[in-house]
C-alpha cells in the first residue's frame, strides 16, 4: 500500500508537464496560419518550378551530362551548390536546390520555434498562460510540434510536386525528407538556443550562426572534393542532406543520422527548460555601463544602438557572399556552355552584354533583392518597439514621433546602402583578383551593386507605408518582398510575361556592369520611395502608438 501510494504521484507528474499542449498547438497554428502556408508553398513549389526549368533548358541527356561534368570540375560552383551526383533532371534539381532548400527550411523552423518559446516569454504572454493549466514543457512541445508539422508539409509538397512532374518517386521522397529533416533538426537547435539566451533576437542570431557555420563547413568540404566525402561535409547537417543523394542511389540510412541528431537536440532542450525559471536563461545579458555614453542621448543614438549588431552581421554576410559570387564569375562560361536557352536566361537576368558581365549583373541583382529583407526588418523594428511598449517611454519625453521614426528609417535606408556597398566590394575584389584586373573591375562592380539602391529603397518606402497606415498588416511587407524575389529569381527561367516582370522595381534598373545607364528610372524609383515614406510617416504621426 505504501509503495503504491508513494509511486502514484511520480507517475502522475509526467502527464502534467505536458498539460495544455493541444490547446497551445492549436493557438500556434492559428497564429501562423498565414506564415506557415506562405513558407511551405513558396519553397515547396520552387522545386517543381526549377525542375521544369531544367527540363526546358537542358532538354537532351548530352547537355545535362555536360553541365554535370563542368560543375563537378569547378570548385567554386561546388562550394556554392555542391557536387552533381546524377545528370538526370531530378539529379540537377537536387544539386541546385537541396542545399538552399535545407537552409530555408532551417530558417522557417527556427523562426517558428523561437516565436512560440522565447518571444512568448519575452512579451509576458507565457507567464499569463502558465497561470492556467499549462504544463512546464507544454509550450516547448507545442512549438516543436508546430515546426514539425510545417516541415512535414514542406517535405510532402516537395516530394509530391516532383513526383507529379514525372521525377522518380524514390528520389522525390528522398529530396523532400532531406529538406524537411534539416528543418526539423534546426527546430531542435533553435529550442536549445531559446533556453540559453535571454531574448528572441539572440536566440535567432545564435541559431542563425550555427546555420551559417553548417553552410560554410559544407561549402569548404565540397570545394575540396567532388565526392562529398570530406570530413567537413559530414560535419554539417546540410552535408547530410546532400549525402542522402536523391535520384542517385538514395542512401536511406542518412535519415537515421537526422533522427538521432534531432532526438538529441530535443532531449537537450527539454533538459534545459526543466532547469530554469520562466523568463530566465543560462546566458544572461551583460549589465550595461553605469553611465550611458553621449551617443545614447538622442533618438538616433538609441536607434543605432538597437540596430548596429544586425547591420554588422548583414554587412559581413554580404561581404562574404559577394566574395563567393565573384569567385565563380570566371566559371560562368562553364555553367552556360553552348546552351542557347541558358544564355537567353542569363541575358534576361543580367542584360545583353558579355556573358561574364551579365553574370556579375545577375549576382548584383541577387544582392539587391536580398538587401530588401534587411531594410524591411530595420523598418519594422519600429513596430516591435511599439508592441513591446518600449516606444511609449521614449515618446513620453521630448522626442516627437517623426524624430523617433526617422531615426530608425535613417538606419534602414543608410544601412541598406552600406550592405550593398559591402557586397559589391566583396564581389569586385574576388572577381578582380581572379581576372587579374583588380583596378579595372572593382569600381564598375561596386557601382553595379549600388545601382540596386533605388529598388531597395522603393520596397523600404512600401514598408514605411504599411507601418504607418496598416500596422497590423505588416505581413504584407514580407509578401511583397517575397513576390519580388520570386519574379527576379524564377521569372527569367520560366519566361514570365513582361507586365509581370515590370511589377518588380528591380526590373527597371540598368543591368550593370556593362549596360547603358538611364537616369529616368532611377529618379522615378527614388521619388516613389520618398512618396511612400512620406505618406507612411504621416500615418505614424496620426495613428495610435501600439
Amino acid at each position: 500500500m505504501t509503495a503504491v501510494a508513494a509511486d502514484a504521484p511520480v507517475r502522475a507528474v509526467r502527464p502534467r508537464h505536458l498539460a495544455g499542449t493541444g490547446a497551445l498547438l492549436r493557438l500556434a497554428l492559428r497564429r501562423d496560419r498565414l506564415m506557415i502556408p506562405a513558407w511551405v508553398l513558396a519553397l515547396g513549389l520552387s522545386f517543381a518550378a526549377i525542375g521544369a526549368s531544367f527540363e526546358a533548358v537542358y532538354d537532351t541527356a548530352a547537355q545535362r551530362a555536360g553541365l554535370a561534368v563542368s560543375m563537378n570540375h569547378n570548385g567554386s560552383m561546388r562550394a556554392l551548390y555542391g557536387p552533381v551526383f546524377s545528370d538526370s533532371v531530378g539529379g540537377l534539381v537536387a544539386w541546385r536546390m537541396a542545399g538552399f532548400g535545407a537552409v530555408l527550411a532551417a530558417v522557417m523552423s527556427l523562426l517558428i520555434v523561437v516565436r512560440h518559446t522565447r518571444e512568448e516569454e519575452e512579451s509576458g504572454r507565457q507567464e499569463l498562460l502558465s497561470a492556467c493549466v499549462v504544463g512546464r514543457r507544454a509550450p516547448l512541445t507545442a512549438a516543436l510540434l508546430t515546426a514539425l508539422l510545417a516541415d512535414i508539409l514542406l517535405a510532402v509538397l516537395i516530394a509530391g510536386g516532383l513526383a507529379l512532374s514525372g521525377r522518380p518517386a524514390a528520389g522525390s521522397l528522398a529530396l523532400g525528407l532531406a529538406v524537411g529533416g534539416t528543418g526539423t533538426l534546426f527546430a531542435g537547435l533553435a529550442a536549445i538556443a531559446a533556453q540559453l539566451t535571454e531574448s528572441a533576437r539572440l536566440a535567432k542570431g545564435l541559431t542563425g550562426a550555427v546555420l551559417g557555420l553548417a553552410f560554410a563547413l559544407r561549402a569548404a568540404g565540397d570545394a575540396a572534393t567532388a565526392a562529398a566525402g570530406s570530413p567537413l561535409t559530414w560535419a554539417s547537417p546540410i552535408g547530410w542532406a546532400e549525402n542522402l543523394r536523391p535520384y542517385a542511389g538514395e542512401r536511406w540510412g542518412m535519415l537515421l543520422l537526422f533522427a538521432a541528431a534531432t532526438a538529441l537536440a530535443g532531449a537537450t532542450a527539454y533538459a534545459l527548460t526543466a532547469r530554469r525559471d520562466l523568463g530566465m536563461s543560462f546566458l544572461p545579458a551583460r549589465p550595461g555601463p553605469a553611465v550611458a555614453p553621449r551617443s545614447l542621448s538622442g533618438a538616433f543614438g538609441l536607434a543605432w544602438r538597437l540596430q548596429r549588431t544586425t547591420l554588422l552581421g548583414w554587412t559581413l554576410g554580404f561581404l562574404c557572399a559577394g566574395a563567393v559570387f565573384g569567385g565563380i564569375a570566371e566559371g560562368a562560361a562553364d555553367l552556360v556552355g553552348g546552351n542557347r536557352q541558358t544564355r537567353e536566361i542569363v541575358a534576361r537576368m543580367g542584360g545583353q552584354q558579355g556573358l561574364t558581365e551579365a553574370f556579375l549583373a545577375t549576382m548584383a541583382g541577387m544582392l539587391g533583392m536580398v538587401a530588401a529583407l534587411y531594410a524591411a526588418g530595420a523598418v519594422l523594428r519600429l513596430r516591435s518597439e511599439e508592441t513591446a511598449e518600449r516606444a511609449e517611454p521614449v515618446l513620453a519625453g521630448a522626442v516627437s514621433r517623426l524624430r523617433w521614426a526617422g531615426s530608425h528609417l535613417a538606419v534602414a535606408y543608410g544601412g541598406s546602402a552600406v550592405i550593398l556597398a559591402s557586397g559589391g566590394l566583396g564581389l569586385g575584389l574576388s572577381y578582380g583578383l581572379s581576372a587579374a584586373d583588380l583596378s579595372g573591375q572593382l569600381g564598375p562592380v561596386v557601382a553595379a551593386s549600388l545601382s540596386q539602391v533605388p529598388a531597395v529603397w522603393t520596397l523600404t518606402g512600401l514598408a514605411v507605408l504599411v507601418l504607418g497606415l496598416l500596422p497590423k498588416a505588416i505581413g504584407a511587407v514580407w509578401a511583397l518582398i517575397g513576390g519580388c524575389l520570386a519574379i527576379g529569381w524564377i521569372g527569367p527561367s520560366l519566361a514570365f510575361p513582361a507586365w509581370v516582370m515590370k511589377l518588380s522595381p528591380y526590373s527597371h534598373l540598368p543591368k550593370l556592369p556593362g549596360a547603358d545607364v538611364t537616369a529616368a528610372p532611377l529618379v522615378w524609383l527614388l521619388a516613389l520611395s520618398a512618396l511612400f515614406a512620406l505618406v507612411g510617416l504621416v500615418g505614424v504621426r496620426r495613428r495610435d502608438i501600439g
